[in-house]
């Protein structure tokens, strides 16, 4: 019984120490162009 428990203890330090192990994964990250802002159309006069 004693040999269990220490192999569950063993596995659970384990399991621990994996979950908590410091990888040295990117992050990526994507950068997106805001969409230019449009002029507002200047008054010509056609419509009086």
């Amino acid at each position: 019984m004693f040999k269990a428990i220490k192999a569950l203890a063993a596995v659970a330090v384990l399991g621990a120490m994996s979950a908590c192990a410091d990888t040295d994964d990117v992050e990526e990250f994507v950068i997106a162009e805001p969409a230019p802002v449009s002029v507002e159309p200047v008054y010509t006069g056609k419509y009086n």
